[in-house]
């Protein structure tokens, strides 16, 4: 009978991407559980920013440290710095370089030089495709509070006080709990006072209806808001009422329409043929008062708001009734083409100018508002980094005791973890050896 790896020692990395990011791939609650239940061992590594701290890992029998060389397998949430990496370590992280990210590719070559594995969480999906692993609805959540804050302040800015001025950055409210009560208040505000005439009727958009999107629609129904339908808008702007807040989906057949007349629209053909097909959404945005974005863009597919949609919306002095766009999906030149920059938690706001193009931090200025954090899981550590370990956990197991040394054919790790193997001892496993046909790797 063929021996049996033992299991390995784990190292949690300290994260220190920036001051914003406080969370952890597995909270102490589960590193004791992972100990106690399947023999693992844990090297943590000090953290004065981690919402965790060190004590609460040692007390679960966790060794508290700076040195994870002894760890074969290193956890993380964000990239590593590439001076990080050790020979023949597997890390666990969000890479970002399964697009060809430009800023990452030293990072992957460096791995590649020095023989690391690497499982991206990103890919970590079941048989269908679909993610297992993934922070998605605390993005939703923090990037709906954030936007509605970013509201209240504009709306200061011009004369108008409301409900929504009271709502704060989702960090500075730490936990969801206390951020869906924030918001319930403000809701009940607007049931009782009213929004002013002028914002009537208040309509919230949100693009997609996966991940992100449900952490919008919490936040929404926290806020009390009324679902419509994309062909409710035209009406809705007649007889909508100044205490109620709506909310609208949209999905992909609301974005865009065949180009071909009499074409119907297939969402499969979409996908595989986005040339097929133009955009139709910025039909909606004149009934839009915030466009909250979740969805995956690349560049085969339409834009959602162009730069020449606000130049017009807000040429010879206008003001569209869209006053501000929450890019949740944060894709620079992307689907909200005005989407010029990221932002971060304690400067989440800019405001896009269309005429000139410039952009002005904060909430003051003529142009559209954008909040576009590309970070925002981080602002909610505790809930984020509990619902992350939750999913992780079943897999910690297996990954420890894989021996990576082995061959790619003779490893044995399970689908969701085989799948996301980017690189196997410094290769490119035969899923990713797309990556080479990017000129961003080639540089």
């Amino acid at each position: 009978m063929e021996k049996q790896p033992q299991p390995a020692c784990i190292g949690i990395r300290r994260e220190d991407k920036n001051a914003w990011e406080r969370r952890s791939p597995l909270i102490p609650e589960q590193v004791g559980q992972l100990i106690g239940e399947h023999g693992l061992s844990f090297v943590v590594q000090r953290s004065d920013l981690r919402t965790f701290n060190d004590a609460e890992f040692r007390e679960v029998g966790a060794e508290v440290g700076e040195d994870l060389s002894g760890c074969p397998v290193v956890l993380a949430i964000k990239e590593i710095p590439e001076a990080a990496f050790l020979p023949g370590q597997t890390y666990i992280f969000f890479s970002h370089v399964i697009k060809g990210q430009h800023h990452n590719m030293p990072m992957l070559r460096r791995m590649m030089e020095l023989g690391c594995s690497l499982i991206d969480y990103e890919k970590m999906t079941d048989e269908a495709g679909r993610r297992l692993v993934f922070f998605g609805r605390f993005a939703g959540i923090a990037g709906m509070v954030d936007t509605l804050a970013g509201l209240g302040e504009r709306l200061e800015t011009q004369g108008m006080q409301t409900p929504f001025s009271r709502v704060r950055l989702a960090h500075e409210y730490g936990r969801v709990d206390l951020a869906k009560a924030a918001i319930a208040e403000v809701g009940r505000d607007i049931v009782e006072q009213g929004l002013p005439a002028e914002l009537s009727p208040f309509v919230v958009g949100v693009t997609g209806y996966g991940h992100v999107a449900k952490g919008t629609w919490e936040m929404l129904d926290s806020l009390g808001a009324t679902e419509v339908e994309p062909v409710d808008l035209p009406a809705l702007a007649a007889k909508g009422d100044r205490h109620t807040v709506y909310r609208v989906m949209f999905r992909e057949e609301h974005l865009v329409e065949p180009k071909e007349i009499g074409h119907r629209f297939d969402l499969k053909e979409y996908y595989g043929q986005p040339e097929l097909y133009r955009s139709e959404f910025e039909d909606h945005l004149p009934h839009l008062s915030v466009l909250v974005n979740c969805i995956y863009w690349d560049a085969r597919y339409p834009r959602l708001v162009t730069k020449n949609w606000l130049k017009q919306a807000f040429g010879a002095g206008r003001r569209p009734k869209l006053a501000a766009i929450g890019d949740i999906s944060c894709d620079i030149d992307g689907s909200i083409e005005a989407t010029v920059k990221a932002t971060e938690p304690g400067e989440p706001f800019f405001v896009y100018e269309p005429e000139t193009g410039s952009v002005r931090d904060g909430v003051e200025g003529d142009g559209m508002l954008l909040m576009t954090v590309d970070n925002l899981p981080c602002e909610l550590p505790f809930d984020s980094s509990r619902e992350f370990g939750v999913a992780l956990m079943p897999f910690v197991p297996a990954i420890a005791r894989a021996d990576f040394g082995r061959s790619l054919e003779k490893l044995d790790l399970p689908g969701p973890i085989r799948r996301a193997l980017v690189l196997h001892r410094g290769r490119l496993t035969p899923g990713f050896e797309y990556i080479r046909s990017f000129d961003s790797f080639k540089q």
